[in-house]
């Protein structure tokens, strides 16, 4: 393991402890976990953690998904 150090402003820092404390997990294994959550799984791009959660009601926004994503249809 690497040994790093961040800083946090009081706010996040006391909401951090308060949300440790609660699971029973020290700060920075709390830390480590959001770090793991934020990073896309093993072997993927970055995106694909995003993939299929843009939800627009048209059933047709496949075909128009430069317009959708750009605001664009090229």
């Amino acid at each position: 393991m690497i040994r790093t150090q961040i800083s946090l402003d009081e706010r996040e820092y006391g909401l951090v402890k308060k949300h440790s404390g609660a699971l029973g997990i020290s700060i920075a294994e709390f830390v480590r976990r959001a770090v793991r959550d934020a990073l896309p799984p093993s072997g993927q791009a970055p995106w694909m953690k995003y993939a299929g959660l843009v939800e627009t009601g048209d059933s047709r926004s496949s075909q128009s998904v430069d317009e959708l994503v750009y605001g664009r249809n090229d």
